[in-house]
Formats: structure tokens, sequence, C-alpha cells
């Protein structure tokens, strides 16, 4: 199963749950998502979704944006400047 370009083994989704379980625990099921757990959801039997930790995020290295350029005229986000500026 791949998920974010990830690839996760089926030996390592740990905890399978029905769609009823899921809607009815799903604070918990987050938690556990949270702390590195990989919890498949089914409906009727069948695999449907699955519910587990983000892949870290990895920092932009200086240099990995050499030769891109920006338009005078765009616009962007503040919350976007935001990731390019350092952290105090």
């Amino acid at each position: 199963m791949t998920i974010y370009g990830q690839t996760h083994s089926e030996n390592k989704l740990s905890t399978t749950v029905s769609v009823a379980q899921a809607k009815s625990q799903f604070a918990a099921l987050v938690a556990r998502a949270e702390a590195g757990e990989c919890i498949v959801v089914t409906r009727r039997g069948r695999a449907v979704a699955c519910l587990g930790p983000l892949p870290k995020r990895q920092p932009i290295k200086y240099g990995e944006l050499a030769g891109v350029w920006l338009s005078e005229d765009l616009t962007i986000p503040e919350e976007v400047i935001c990731d390019f500026e350092p952290r105090t």
C-alpha cells in the first residue's frame, strides 16, 4: 500500500477496524495514528482506507531552489513566505 509516495507493507498495518468502529472511536484512532500506528478501515470486510501518521516534513535545503525566479507581480500568501524565513 502506498501513502504519500511511501510504501507501507501489510504487516505494518497492525489494526483493522470497520467504518462503524472508526466513526465511534475516531478521536482515539487519530491519537493512535499520531503516535505512529497505522490503522486500516474496512467496509464489509474489504479495506477501503488507511489512517496513519504523515511522513515527517523535510526542511528545505539551501540551494534546492537555485535558478528559480519569481515574477515581480506575483502575490505570495504570508504562510508560504514564512516557510522560507528563518525561525526565531
